[in-house]
């Protein structure tokens, strides 16, 4: 391995480190989601797949 490779995963390391504890304190502190909400994420996962799908379709 060379040095820049060592420092990449380093710099990744630390970045982990760092963002550890405030990913945990953002998702215990988060709003939670409704039905309705969930309903309304699933619909609109649901359209970008038919229109990712669509488009593969037509190449």
């Amino acid at each position: 391995m060379d040095w820049l490779k060592i420092g990449s995963a380093l710099l990744l390391v630390a970045m982990l480190v760092y963002l550890f504890p405030r990913m945990r304190q953002a998702v215990k502190h988060a709003p939670k989601g409704s039905n309705q909400d969930w309903l309304s994420f699933v619909a609109i996962i649901a359209v970008v797949g038919l229109f990712v799908m669509l488009l593969i379709m037509m190449v």
